[in-house]
């Protein structure tokens, strides 16, 4: 079953449409599912994005060189399940902001919006801001969380935090409501792009693959395809987003809770390219890739065949 935007080829296919509240849930796992086995490269991406900040090229030392060097860096630094820090507040973000995201493009999809001009990038850019708008707190702590580690390996500022809860509760009490919000002006952009990429792509590539016809319909190995080319555009234009996002979550902030670094989105686009060159807007694009990629193919996988044991189950039903 291809997304809820490609077109359908079959009577088969068309069995399988699910209801919205159905994708919620079944989006919301999919992804959750991926972020068990990318949640490392999450954390060697996050290293490499804070790594000298708002510091020119070379004036910085630089603990963390490339992914594979980073990965041991950070295994000697915090033990084998450094790699796995932030896991709770990841698998958090990744349920409500794909649950929010997966349930409103079906909707959009039910609509028949996606079945006009540009309805399927447009339906994909709108989900994703409203799931990064939700999800904005649990990446909030995620980040943080993914940046402590021992003093003489940190880069970016150190939170502290000891816990998930304990990371909420102290935001909260420190720079209240907002404050658990603060960061969402580079989030919602950064989901935006990679959500309507993602999305858009994932469908074109599936519905072109079963076209050709060079594999069986329902192969799992189809919407694979779909999914390796989908994170190619995705990791292309959602990078600098990513920096930006991971710098306005992760920095300092004064007792009122306004950004001690970056003023927002634009400020912080400017004064990396002033001060640390363009290229740093691609900071972390190995690891950035090879998490987006398995991340995009994983999820995209998981829900489209989740999808079709549902729609098969209902269809069972009737």
């Amino acid at each position: 079953m291809s997304l809820p935007g490609a077109q359908r080829a079959s009577g088969t296919e068309a069995r399988e449409t699910v209801a919205p509240a159905v994708d919620l849930v079944l989006g919301a796992s999919a992804c959750c599912l991926a972020c068990v086995f990318t949640n490392p490269l999450e954390v060697v991406k996050t290293r490499l994005q804070l790594q000298g900040e708002l510091r020119a090229r070379g004036t910085y030392p630089r603990p963390y060189r490339g992914f594979f060097a980073s990965v041991a860096a950070v295994i000697r630094a915090d033990g084998l399940c450094g790699l796995q820090k932030g896991l709770a507040a990841g698998l958090l973000y990744q349920g409500l902001m794909n649950g929010v995201r997966f349930y409103c493009y079906s909707l959009a999809c039910q609509a028949g919006l996606t079945q006009q001009p540009g309805g399927t990038v447009v339906a994909g850019a709108v989900a994703g801001a409203l799931g990064a708008f939700v999800g904005s707190p649990a990446y909030l702590v995620k980040t943080q969380l993914q940046a402590q580690t021992v003093a003489a390996m940190a880069v970016g500022h150190q939170h502290y935090h000891q816990s998930v809860l304990g990371a909420l509760e102290t935001i909260w009490r420190q720079q209240g409501l907002a404050g658990l919000w603060r960061g969402v002006g580079g989030a919602v952009p950064r989901v935006m792009v990679g959500s309507a990429a993602q999305l858009a792509t994932f469908a074109s590539a599936k519905a072109w693959v079963q076209k050709q016809q060079w594999l069986p319909e329902d192969s799992w190995l189809v919407a694979l395809a779909g999914g390796m080319i989908s994170s190619v555009a995705v990791a292309a234009v959602m990078t600098p987003f990513d920096v930006v996002s991971t710098r306005l979550y992760n920095q300092p902030v004064d007792g009122t809770g306004k950004g001690q670094l970056y003023g927002g989105l634009a400020d912080c686009l400017v004064k990396i390219w002033r001060q640390e060159g363009p290229l740093a807007l691609y900071k972390g694009l190995g690891p950035a890739y090879l998490r987006l990629g398995p991340h995009t193919i994983l999820s995209m996988l998981f829900w489209d065949e989740l999808r079709k044991l549902a729609g098969r189950g209902l269809h069972q039903g009737t």
